[in-house]
């Protein structure tokens, strides 16, 4: 399982960052609140596109499916960004 972890910099992320874990079967997003966090879990062969939205510094993860579910996980670096749309290519 790899998990990749937004920035605390990014203006969304201050309190609590964007997190996705990929395993073998699935993507799961988690986004923290004051109490407790939202989880959404995507199967890996529904995936339809993996987007990355390149800012400055920082860059968006937007993850479509095939039902029309989306994930959009803010503030991750980079290069993390660019590692996560090539393990979900």
């Amino acid at each position: 399982m790899t998990i990749f972890t937004a920035t605390r910099l990014y203006p969304d992320n201050i309190l609590f960052p964007d997190r996705l874990e990929i395993d073998d079967l699935n993507v799961t997003h988690y986004k923290g609140r004051i109490f407790g966090y939202k989880s959404t879990v995507i199967t890996r062969k529904n995936i339809a596109s993996v987007l990355l939205n390149s800012h400055i510094v920082f860059a968006d993860i937007v993850i479509e499916t095939i039902g029309g579910k989306k994930i959009v996980a803010t503030g991750f670096m980079k290069v993390d960004a660019r590692t996560v749309v090539e393990l979900l290519k």
